[in-house]
């Protein structure tokens, strides 16, 4: 009787949402599969014509793709770096008996907090205004200029954007696996002679692998899909040299109107993101230290 009522009880509450994910994500994801083999306008009145593995084929020819590839690796690989090292250092601190650590906390925290298209335009402001003033009544000129208009530099404009975001949300998350250590442990260490660096290095971090793990899917899937810090801050500017993977699909989709070969460049897209992240998942699982 009990069982039964369970049962009812659980399929009362997950087959509503397991409707609603295949309807907005399962549903689209095969259909974006489908459309991946055939060339079309996106116009309904136009046919769609099969082409089997042709817009697979194209997208590899295609110089811009590759080169928005290349731009997201290097993008992913300095936020990856950038945004857990800050977010490590700011837990670091907010958890050392820092009178203000509550403030700090929430101070570091507040940009993740902020919409993506708002950031990129107060960014936007910061570096085509606030930096160029400084630059020309402070001094400093060769950094304080408008990173956006530089081919290179503005790259690194979205790094530091993303960065500034990022690093309060690793924070937390780093601060709950601080948190998580024991105080005998460290201790223990103290009265053995360990210092500070040692005991960073032989306990602190082998026993925050699983936050490094979190961390680390974290950045690494919100950098490979970034766009709309990408769209409001520099719109793929100056001359292609910030636009990332998921702007170069938006733009052959709904500016070029290849749906096809948009499909198949989204497929790729999201195949070299689920390598990565489970790759990264299954390397860093496997270094967690059992407590």
């Amino acid at each position: 009787m009990y069982k039964k009522r369970d049962r009812a009880w659980f399929a009362l509450f997950t087959v509503p949402l397991l409707i609603i994910f295949a309807t907005v994500v399962l549903v689209p994801f095969l259909i974006g599969i489908a459309y991946s083999f055939i060339s079309w306008d996106g116009i309904a009145a136009n046919p769609k014509i099969f082409v089997g593995f042709d817009n697979y084929v194209e997208i590899f020819k295609d110089g811009r793709f590759l080169n928005s590839a290349w731009l997201t690796v290097k993008f992913t690989v300095l936020a990856l770096i950038i945004v857990n090292v800050i977010g490590l250092a700011l837990s670091l601190l907010v958890t050392s008996g820092l009178r203000t650590s509550n403030a700090a906390r929430t101070m570091f925290f507040l940009p993740n907090l902020i919409g993506g298209l708002i950031l990129g335009y107060i960014w936007k402001f910061i570096f085509t205004d606030v930096f160029k003033f400084i630059g020309e009544n402070a001094g400093g000129g060769s950094v304080f200029f408008n990173w956006l208009l530089d081919p290179n530099y503005a790259l690194y404009a979205l790094v530091v954007v993303f960065a500034w975001q990022m690093a309060g949300y690793t924070m937390i998350i780093y601060i709950a696996g601080l948190q998580g250590i024991p105080d005998d442990l460290m201790e223990a260490a103290k009265v053995d002679g360990a210092n500070g660096w040692h005991k960073l290095t032989k306990i602190v971090f082998p026993l925050l692998m699983p936050s490094f793990t979190i961390c680390f899917f974290l950045t690494l899937s919100g950098a490979f899909k970034i766009f709309d810090v990408n769209l409001s801050l520099t719109n793929g500017g100056p001359i292609n040299t910030t636009e990332m993977f998921a702007m170069n699909i938006f733009n052959e989709i709904f500016g070029y109107s290849r749906y096809g070969i948009g499909q198949a460049k989204a497929i790729v897209f999201f195949l070299i993101v689920a390598i990565v992240t489970l790759t990264q998942v299954y390397i860093t699982k496997k270094r967690e230290v059992q407590m």
